[in-house]
């Protein structure tokens, strides 16, 4: 099994979220990426057990999104 995983910064809680089209319980944040991608991959077995999906291993790829903004002075 494939699943898109996205991860994109919210500025306003100021928190990386995750969140997936073939997941759609799967909504966790965390301060980093790094930490947002090992919550994920702890939670997407027990996501895939809780809706009875039967798959020997699940492919997690992952897409980061990050839109800041900047003034511009002069």
């Amino acid at each position: 099994m494939d699943c898109k995983i996205k991860l994109f910064w919210d500025s306003e809680a100021a928190v990386w979220v995750a969140t997936s089209d073939e997941l759609p319980a799967l909504a966790l944040e965390a301060g980093s990426v790094d930490a947002l991608i090992e919550r994920v991959k702890y939670i997407v077995p027990e996501l895939l057990e809780i809706e009875d999906v039967k798959v020997d291993y699940c492919d997690l790829d992952f897409i980061t999104e990050r839109r800041d903004r900047v003034r511009i002075i002069g």
